[in-house]
């Protein structure tokens, strides 16, 4: 099946992180595939970029929810869940994209502080917006939310830290998700492993790698599209892996 057969079109999509990386190749494939794209992220400068682009390629015209995952609280996820209502009345897709790094450092030394910022950003932060947005995605035909995984949110490696064990409880989340939404059909809950990919963190991660080896963002699109399409109805509680 060809990427333009996987439609979005009038789909209301969010995707987390929009700014740059995956999430910003994410908005605007999703835009040209016809979706109505929300960009979340914290820096308004760099989300105005990706919204100008989109609007440049005359795709439908995104929406800019400044959010800060790391300083957000209650009023904040209230705030979203009740414009999300309010605007459109739904949600049909949610990319949860936005994640931090974290120290690469052995366990017996690794910062405490950094610990627990990693680990809401990543985790906890996803939660507290799927939780909030739950009543808009099951006013959807067709739901799909969409967590972001990692290789080492599937087997411990050294020096990965509070990261790693995130991305172990993604995976988790997203399971008990699909598990305790197995009677509806019209949600779903899956992860997505991009692997090595040309990105600002995979730079902080490896800085003397290679780039030139490495994925694009746009080259991971076909699973990502098809994963937020209504191709993928069926598929749930899974954890793909783009390459």
């Amino acid at each position: 099946m060809k990427l333009s057969d996987y439609q979005l079109k009038n789909k209301i999509i969010l995707v987390t992180g929009a700014n740059q990386g995956i999430g910003k190749a994410a908005s605007i494939r999703y835009a040209s595939l016809g979706a109505k794209v929300i960009l979340l992220g914290r820096n308004l400068e760099s989300l105005e970029r990706v919204y100008d682009e989109i609007i440049k390629l005359k795709y439908n015209e995104p929406m800019i929810s400044l959010m800060d995952l790391e300083k957000a609280d209650g009023n904040d996820y209230q705030a979203i869940h009740e414009n999300m209502m309010n605007e459109f009345g739904k949600l049909d897709g949610l990319l949860l994209n936005a994640s931090i790094l974290g120290d690469r450092s052995p366990i017996a030394h690794y910062d405490s502080e950094t610990w627990v910022r990693t680990i809401h950003v990543n985790l906890t932060a996803q939660f507290l917006l799927v939780k909030s947005l739950l009543p808009a995605l099951y006013e959807s035909d067709s739901a799909s939310v969409i967590f972001t995984s990692s290789g080492v949110g599937k087997v411990g490696k050294a020096f990965w830290g509070a990261y790693s064990v995130s991305k172990f409880g993604v995976e988790a989340l997203s399971q008990i998700l699909s598990s305790e939404h197995e009677d509806q059909a019209n949600i779903r809950f899956n992860c997505i492993n991009p692997g090595a990919t040309s990105t600002k963190m995979r730079k902080e991660a490896y800085p003397y790698e290679d780039e030139m080896k490495l994925k694009k963002p746009d080259e991971l699109m076909d699973k990502y599209t098809w994963l937020m399409s209504d191709e993928s109805k069926k598929i749930t509680g899974q954890s793909i892996d783009c390459q």
